[in-house]
């Protein structure tokens, strides 16, 4: 059904980024995990490792599945009768409206003629990276903290029962900060290779993970040291070079 999907993230014992993704719950009890992009093998890894009754079996389904993302004003209640069978639930592609149509490869594929012209893949990176979505485990992975990318808001619980991480994020949030920040930035000329070092006054002050073309340059996020970032807000890609960032959030 709409919306009965949840987010959420996979860490280790000391509250860094492992995967991120959605579960799902069919009507005969089974639950399936999908994720954008982090990789299924990771995923099943982290499953098996805990599996504590002997009845569950995992299956990676990831080629007989296939996902669509539908940008849509209108709610799913009004259109969701059209397509046949799989999931349909709010997506994380932007903050615009849209949704997550997860169904076998054959329901979707035989409905692809109905579902109007494809967006270019170019164009749905842009609008997560200005959107300030992260991307697991590109933007945020084994060395991160989910806070330091925001998702504390998304995808971390303070009151469910015991996970991994679990310690971490109770002091995280009693010191309520963290070091460093997952933020938007803009910069001049063609998109760098990534990752990219950002320097403030010669100094490393951080990395550059995401990048995509828009209007004259590109929109970028960018893991930053919170007290190595100047006043003005500008960065550079090189020691020695002028900045060629500009942060587009307050850290």
């Amino acid at each position: 059904m709409p919306g009965q999907a949840v987010y959420g993230l996979w860490l280790n014992q000391k509250g860094k980024m492992v995967a991120d993704s959605f579960v799902l719950r069919d009507e005969g009890g089974a639950y399936f995990l999908g994720s954008y992009h982090s990789p299924a093998a990771v995923i099943r890894e982290r499953l098996e490792a805990y599996i504590i009754a002997d009845d569950v079996t995992i299956r990676d389904e990831t080629t007989q599945w296939r996902g669509v993302t539908l940008w849509s004003d209108e709610p799913p209640e009004t259109w969701r009768a059209d397509l046949p069978g799989g999931f349909v639930f709010r997506g994380r592609r932007e903050v615009g409206a849209h949704w997550e149509w997860v169904a076998p490869v054959a329901a979707v594929e035989s409905h692809a003629a109905q579902l109007g012209p494809a967006m270019d893949a170019a164009e749905v990176e842009r609008r997560r990276i200005v959107a300030g979505i992260p991307a697991v485990p590109q933007d945020l992975g084994p060395n991160d903290l989910p806070n330091e990318g925001g998702l504390e808001r998304d995808a971390i619980s303070y009151t469910k029962g015991c996970y991994l991480g679990q310690e971490v994020m109770a002091r995280l949030k009693a010191m309520g900060q963290v070091r460093r920040r997952l933020l938007r930035v803009r910069g001049t000329g063609a998109v760098p290779a990534l990752p990219a070092a950002l320097f403030a006054d010669g100094r490393e002050a951080g990395e550059l993970r995401s990048a995509a073309e828009d209007a004259d340059g590109f929109a970028g996020l960018a893991m930053v040291t919170l007290r190595h970032v100047p006043a003005d807000g500008k960065l550079a890609l090189a020691a020695d070079a002028a900045p060629a960032l500009q942060l587009a959030e307050q850290p």
